[in-house]
């Protein structure tokens, strides 16, 4: 990072949207952890710190009467993870813009630490709206973004505060240099063979991604909900299985590109199915283009495992996006964490694996495996659209 943080008070811009348990605690760090790298720098270098982040969606998730769960969604939930992580005292201000706020941040010394309360209590923050940006903006000297997961939004918090800072007291923190840079050693220093394993329910949230791995890309593995549109495309039998029928002329013409640039597409040879969605249906495995009516595909099967973990073996570059099944029920997990451990593998022996997408990371640590790649990366959405070739608002704020 550029800046000289001496006696400087730095706004960093964390991302601490993290999972909380019934009790309000904190059940994954990974985001929060992440981020003391950058935090520590600015200490080590004699600054103090004015931390800001939203926390999930208070406004749109109100109670039944109209008001806003505050217990939820407060960020002072997270400062027990982050006082044991980063060894330091934090202070809390209660409104991130309110006169606690610029009292505190007034008073704030070298070495010391103000956590603001989420931004997303206010409407302006997803607006984008320019006066509570420059309010944000007056509370310190410098400002750092470190957010990639909401590095995609153009809110009040991400980048709309760059515009009150100059060139020389605004950057990227530590944690976003290494996103960028871990994306671009697909994207720019492509390694072959490249396979991209891409998975979860839609096609619709992932065609302009498939669309730019086409042109990339040695080997496509799809799977999830998505590979029954594709699979119905080609004229097979899926019965209740996730389909999105706007999107079968999509999904033929992605496969013929495919094709003509000589990337091999594969689609899920077999698949277990039930006859519910859920743990207690009946299951069995069949062939993925003769699916019974009534019975849905919640996971790939054997064969299909054997298929693509012998594709991802012969990888020197890996992208992860997405389940390949219902991982969340155990019962449907298999598949997911066969690729997983075939990903480790992999980078066991050589191959540069990054792996994006909340569901996708959740699957390799529950697997045990989240040492074992390359790069886990804190975005989901942030990380799709950097690879689809989108400029990512809280990154371009900051040139």
């Amino acid at each position: 990072m550029k800046i000289n943080f001496k006696n400087k008070k730095a706004i960093v811009r964390v991302d601490f949207n993290v999972p909380l348990d019934k009790e309000n605690r904190v059940t994954d760090d990974t985001r929060i952890k992440r981020a003391i790298p950058t935090l520590k720098f600015v200490l080590e270098n004699g600054g103090s710190l004015i931390l800001i982040s939203h926390f999930g969606r208070p406004l749109k998730k109100r109670r039944d009467d109209g008001s806003i769960d505050v217990e939820k969604f407060t960020l002072r939930n997270v400062i027990p993870v982050l006082e044991d992580l980063i060894g330091v005292d934090v202070d809390f201000a209660s409104d991130c813009i309110g006169e606690e706020a610029f009292l505190k941040a007034e008073k704030l010394g070298s070495g010391q630490i103000l956590l603001l309360e989420n931004t997303r209590f206010y409407s302006e923050e997803t607006d984008g709206n320019e006066a509570f940006a420059e309010k944000l903006s007056m509370l310190g000297d410098v400002f750092v973004n470190d957010a990639f997961g909401a590095a995609h939004r153009a809110h009040a918090s991400t980048s709309i505060i760059a515009k009150y800072f100059s060139v020389e007291n605004k950057c990227l923190g530590l944690l976003m240099e290494q996103e960028i840079q871990s994306a671009e050693k697909i994207l720019s220093e492509t390694p072959h063979p490249f396979t991209a394993i891409i998975g979860g329910a839609k096609v619709s949230d992932k065609i302009q991604l498939l669309d730019t791995l086409i042109q990339k890309a040695d080997n496509i593995l799809i799977g999830g909900g998505m590979a029954y549109t594709f699979i119905r495309a080609m004229g097979g039998k899926i019965g209740d299985s996730l389909f999105e029928e706007e999107y079968v002329t999509l999904a033929i013409d992605l496969i013929k590109l495919a094709e003509a640039k000589g990337v091999k597409l594969l689609l899920p040879k077999d698949s277990v199915i039930s006859d519910k969605f859920s743990e207690s249906g009946n299951t069995q495995m069949v062939n993925s283009n003769e699916v019974p009516a009534e019975w849905l595909a919640l996971d790939i099967g054997d064969i299909a495992v054997k298929e693509y973990s012998e594709v991802i073996l012969q990888s020197k570059g890996i992208l992860w996006n997405g389940p390949l099944g219902v991982f969340e029920m155990d019962k449907f997990s298999n598949g997911t964490y066969k690729i997983a451990q075939a990903i480790a593998q992999a980078t066991e022996e050589g191959a540069y694996s990054l792996i994006g997408g909340g569901d996708s990371v959740a699957a390799v640590k529950k697997a045990g495996l989240d040492d074992k790649v390359s790069y886990i990366s804190t975005g989901g959405g942030a990380l799709l659209e950097y690879f689809e070739g989108k400029e990512l608002p809280g990154i371009a704020a900051m040139k």
